[in-house]
């Protein structure tokens, strides 16, 4: 699912701890969605933001901790 416009929803969003200072900073909005974990970029705050269902998110990051994803 995405999310069109970030900034438009009520969630409360978090930067990551892993976040770097250049351009690299991801939000998440923890506890927003059931079984579910909208994801944005922090630069682009009305941009759009995935949402990824609990075993997709770790599929994710386990693609992401792999290098599979440029």
């Amino acid at each position: 699912m995405i999310i069109s416009n970030a900034s438009a929803t009520s969630y409360t969003w978090t930067k990551s701890s892993y976040s770097g200072g250049q351009s690299d900073c991801v939000e998440v909005a923890l506890g927003a969605l059931p079984a579910a974990l909208p994801v944005r970029d922090s630069k682009r705050t009305d941009g759009p933001a995935v949402v990824f269902g609990d075993s997709n998110w770790g599929l994710f990051i386990d693609a992401v901790k792999r290098g599979d994803l440029a």
